[in-house]
Formats: C-alpha cells, structure tokens, sequence
C-alpha cells in the first residue's frame, strides 16, 4: 500500500489549509482496523438485498429522527465540549437541520424509488421505456469536525435512503460529537448496513485504500484532492464538499444596518467555523466606513463588550487551529483591526477564545486574503461596484457560496450573472442551505456534487435505463441485409 503525507488534523479537517499542515507526518494505513472486513461485511448484507426495500430505508431515516430527538441532550452536551456550541446554536447548526432533512427524506423516499417513465423515439417502437434509480452499493461518509454531527449522518442519510449500506466516519478533531456517534447510532439503525469507525489518519487511509461504491468527504480542497486519488484507484465516483473563500458584496443601496447583522451573524455563528460563512466582504467604497461602523455596533449588539463572556458566542476547536487564525491576524498585511484582535480582550488563555474580529483592508495578496480563515476573522475591502466585485472575485477560485446585499434587483442580478458559485443568497446569510429543495454543494475547488433532498438520494443512486420490448411485432427493417427501402425509412425516421 502506498504510503501518503498529510497531518492528524488535515485528514478530516474542513478548511484546514496548507498554512495549518505544520505536523507533516508519512502515515501508514492503520493495521489494527479490518478496512476490507467491514467493507466485505457491507457488501453481504447489501447482497441480500435487505436494503433495497422502501420500508427498511423508512426504518432507517425515522431512526435516525429518534435518535435525535431520544439523544438532543447528550449531542448537545458533545457539541459544547467540543465547539464550545451554544445551545440554541447547536440545534440550529447540526441538531435542527438534520431532523428537517430527515423528515423530507422519509416523506418521500418511496415517490423518489419509482420509475420515471420516458418516450420511445419511433425506430425503437413498441416498447416502454423508464428510469430505474437503484442503489450503489457500499458508501463511506467522512465528516469534518465543524458540525459534526449534520455533516456526518446527513449524507449518511441520503445514502439509506438510496438502499446503500454505509461506513461513517466522523472527526476525530470533535472526540465528545464522535464518541456520542458511535453510542448513539448502533441503537436506531440495522447494524448489519451501517458501521462507525473512529479513528486518525491511519484509520481514513486504511479506508480509503478500501474499494467502495461511492465516496462521500467533507473537508478542505487540498484534501478533497487526496480522497479523489484515493477513489481514481478504484474508478470510485465521488461527491466532494469543499470550501473556499465565500465572498459577501455589500452595493451602496443596500439597508447597511440589517446587511451588518446578517453578515455578523452568517460570520460569527460557530465562531466562524463553517464552510459557507462569508469569508471576506466587499463593499462599494462610497459607504465602506458606514458599514465598517455597522458591522462593530452588530458585534457589541450580539456579543456585549466582552464576548468571551457571551453565552451566545463559540469556541475555537483545538488550540493549533487558534494559533493559526493568530498567526493570520499578525501576518504583515493583514489590515487594521476595528474590533476584536489579539489586542487585550482578543484572545483569552486556556479556552480556545478568539474574539469576533473585523479588520479593514488587508493586503489581496496577503495570508488573510489567500487561504480560507475558518474562524471569526472578517476582511472588509472596498471596491467600486458592482464590476468591481465581479473583477475581484473571478480573480480567485470559485467560492462555496457568494452573498449580495442590495436594494436593487440591478447589481445583484449582475454579481449573480458575472461570477460562478456553489450556491447564492440575497440579502442574508447562510439560509440558502435550508430548502431541501435546493441541491448543495460546490463548483470547482469547492466541491463537486450535491446533496440534501432528492439531490442526495440521486447522489448515492444509479438511474438506470431501461427500455421494455415486446417479441411480436418483430420488423425486420433494421436487419441485414439492408435495401434502399429501408436506408430510406430509417433515415426519415432519424430525422
């Protein structure tokens, strides 16, 4: 087995960029754990044909709803270790969404199973024709340690409701959310279709030396890169959620107060640990300072004066992860702090704290503009409209997600036509995740593939064709041997 060089942390690690990777480390596939033996387990129940039922894929979605609403306490608890969540914050980032998607899923499921009938062209009547979804197989999900819970049994979710066996794997960077997985999970689904597997890198690279049916990673680019070489070995199709700079444009018409708490909200939830949080802001440069003045009163409004004392606001998840974000802030370049920092007040010892920090005009070219910050650090830059914003953007990689606050349809409709995003959302933050409705997911470096609703369940499926002929009639037309009579029919036909 070939050998790979990633760090402990970047393995599962959304965002965790090369800056970050400083604990460089050849790791071995890990041999205490029967990769292959639980895959091959997975396979035989899956070779029953147990899974392929809409019942038991119902079981297996209303099981999971039960076990968050049987287990909301003891996730809760897992997700302030860990995040230092607030509550309100931990149902509505992992807890909330996932019971939604659940529910959707559940509802229905069985509709999304039928057949989707389709026409027979002519040369190839009589017969029926239809689209079969059917399941793959064996999946893996690897979830990151942001939200990780939502990021490990959503997509786990969507791949029972394709009929698949799965192997989750969740973060070992949110031991207390990893450990409540693994008690939890074994109590609401068929054991004999869905493993946990804890574990480092070892345990992923001995998985991903695994042959699987589909793939399913959240995580950074730079691993995203590493699992889709892993999966090309086995020619293993693959839905890779990835980040990015998520830019926010701010046009001169916009409502600047509600703008600055929307965008303090989308930046600071999970203390700027998410993957479509906005990760910079651009603002027409005639109303820079207002908003600037906004966005540090929509702070003090949320936080108080001093937020490491506010019960509304998160923790950083391990200290290597805040001594980077320190390092972004101290780096030449990174512009002038307006609230927050590592000033006294910015950064408390012993509890992972850095305070929600705004800072104005940092270099383009600097560390803070040119790696995903994954923390509560965000940039302000002015520029000159909406042309301004589309330039400075489509300079850079394409983004998760992009935001627009305006009070025109004008300069939205050409930042949205300029510019390619995973997603969009107008005049608020993060909330275009919520529809089950709307497919989510990346473009680019920031992803391939989608999921949530029928998006995920066509994700872990297979649609095949299908097409049904009767015996009788039986034309001769297209076998040999050929006549002019027939290349003339058949031509029409084609037509």
């Amino acid at each position: 087995r070939e050998d790979r060089s990633m760090t402990d942390t970047a393995m599962t690690d959304t965002a965790m960029t090369d800056t970050a990777m400083t604990d460089t480390a050849t790791t071995d596939p890990d041999p205490a754990l029967d990769a292959n033996g639980i895959v091959q387990k997975l396979r035989a129940t899956f070779a029953t044909g147990v899974t392929r039922p809409a019942a038991w894929r119902r079981e297996q979605l209303e099981g999971l709803y039960r076990l968050f609403v049987e287990g909301e306490e003891e996730l809760v608890e897992a997700l302030r270790l860990d995040l230092g969540r607030p509550r309100l914050e931990a149902f509505v980032g992992d807890i909330g969404h996932a019971k939604g998607e659940l529910r959707y899923l559940a509802k229905h499921v069985e509709r999304w199973m039928k057949p989707t009938k389709v026409k027979v062209p002519a040369l190839a009547a009589p017969g029926r024709a239809a689209i079969q979804p059917e399941p793959l197989g064996v999946a893996l999900v690897i979830a990151p340690w942001n939200y990780p819970i939502q990021l490990l049994l959503e997509p786990m979710a969507a791949a029972l409701a394709a009929g698949n066996c799965v192997v989750g794997k969740p973060s070992e960077l949110a031991p207390a959310c990893s450990a409540a997985i693994v008690r939890l999970v074994p109590r609401y689904v068929d054991g004999d279709a869905v493993t946990i597997v804890e574990g480092g890198v070892a345990a992923t690279t001995a998985l991903l030396d695994e042959r699987w049916d589909h793939i399913f990673f959240t995580g950074s680019t730079n691993v995203g890169r590493v699992v889709a070489e892993a999966a090309a070995k086995h020619l293993t199709p693959t839905t890779l959620e990835l980040g990015g700079k998520s830019p926010c444009y701010v046009h001169s018409s916009a409502d600047l107060g509600v703008a600055a708490r929307r965008i303090v909200w989308g930046k600071f939830l999970n203390a700027g640990q998410t993957c479509i949080a906005p990760d910079y802001v651009l603002v027409d440069r005639a109303v820079r300072d207002d908003l600037v003045a906004e966005l540090k009163d929509k702070v003090h409004d949320a936080f108080g004066a001093d937020p490491a004392r506010s019960d509304s606001y998160g923790r950083i998840v391990n200290e290597r992860h805040l001594g980077r974000l320190r390092g972004l802030l101290d780096a030449e370049g990174s512009g002038a702090v307006v609230t927050g920092g590592p000033a006294p007040g910015g950064v408390a010892g012993g509890d992972r704290y850095l305070a929600p920090t705004v800072v104005v005009e940092p270099d383009p070219g600097g560390p803070l503009m040119s790696e995903e910050i994954f923390g509560p650090i965000l940039p302000v830059l002015a520029v000159d409209g909406p042309q301004g914003a589309i330039d400075f953007v489509n300079a850079r990689p394409k983004p998760l997600a992009l935001y627009a606050f305006s009070g025109e349809d004008e300069p939205v409709d050409a930042v949205l036509a300029g510019t390619s995003s995973g997603g969009v959302c107008v005049n608020q933050t993060l909330m275009h995740l919520l529809p089950p409705e709307l497919p989510f997911g990346g473009v680019g470096d920031s992803g391939d593939g989608a999921y949530h609703g029928k998006a995920g369940f066509d994700r872990f499926s297979h649609h095949k064709s299908v097409l049904r002929k009767p015996t009788r009639p039986d034309l001769k037309l297209l076998y040999p041997p050929y006549s002019k009579l027939a290349e003339k029919l058949v031509s029409k036909l084609l037509r």
